[in-house]
């Protein structure tokens, strides 16, 4: 073999060499083509606004490989679409070639529970727009504070700040309304529970302001008032009135100290005694 490439004139064998090596470089071409699949190319469908089942049928059907790439929620669109694509509808691609999709979820997500509370109620109501929160019912009670936001609830029930709920949810809130020109007889609450006392003040629209322990309380609407501030009468017996929205201090303890006996008595309640 080797005699007959010496036996030849050296052009002989360069053109030989030469034109291998371009049949070897075509061949090598044309079979990359052939893997590529080098000029198929697709037009990418739409599929923006279909359902994402459908929507990843459809594109498979078509040669493409498909790949959710986000997941967000809109509550103003259809839960569980495609809400874009990436090529765009009408695309011209090479065949093989991945759509990525960002879909709306079906679910809606958790969110945080803002502070609304002492906010006024124009505020308080933006908050909740920004955090795609609903406005549920809006009841007013006497307070001094007039237009500020007193309670948020949730489900009829108060609901912290930082607390999670669902998207959308619908937030209630207690709106003081200003004092009242009415005037009351403080109550007495001196001797009564605290829910007792709590019960009062509420059927007269009266807040509670601080609640003070006299002691470690383990159960407090079970402890005993023994002072309040304003008290019922000045130093001089002289009644005191109050306005609907004013605000009681209530001091409370797990024994009941009665004005006129200086010694306490121990309650026989078994909530206290544990």
């Amino acid at each position: 073999m080797f005699k007959f490439i010496t036996d030849r004139p050296f052009w002989v064998n360069l053109l030989a060499a030469a034109v291998l090596g371009f049949a070897l470089i075509f061949l090598i071409l044309q079979m990359l083509g052939w893997i590529t699949k080098h000029g198929e190319y697709l037009v990418v469908p739409a599929v923006k606004g279909k359902n994402t089942a459908e929507a990843i049928k459809l594109l498979e059907s078509k040669g493409f490989d498909v790949t959710i790439q986000d997941s967000v929620f809109t509550d103003t669109l259809p839960r569980g679409i495609v809400i874009k694509q990436l090529p765009d509808a009408d695309a011209t691609v090479k065949i093989n070639r991945t759509v990525f999709l960002t879909v709306n979820r079906y679910t809606p997500p958790m969110i945080l529970m803002p502070a609304l509370e002492g906010k006024s109620f124009g505020f308080a109501l933006d908050i909740l727009q920004r955090n795609h929160l609903q406005l549920g019912d809006t009841t007013f009670k006497p307070d001094f504070m007039k237009g500020s936001v007193l309670e948020q609830l949730y489900n009829g029930n108060k609901i912290m700040a930082g607390s999670k709920v669902i998207w959308g949810s619908k937030i209630s809130l207690v709106i003081a309304g200003g004092l009242q020109d009415e005037q009351i007889l403080v109550p007495d609450l001196i001797g009564k529970t605290f829910e007792e006392g709590k019960a009062v003040l509420e059927s007269y629209g009266i807040n509670i302001g601080a609640v003070i322990g006299k002691d470690i309380i383990k159960d407090t609407a079970a402890a005993f008032i023994y002072k309040q501030n304003p008290g019922k009468f000045t130093d001089d017996k002289t009644p005191v009135y109050i306005h609907p929205g004013q605000l009681m201090d209530i001091y409370i303890s797990q024994v009941r100290i009665l004005p006129e006996d200086s010694t306490t008595t121990i309650i026989n309640n078994p909530t206290l005694q544990k």
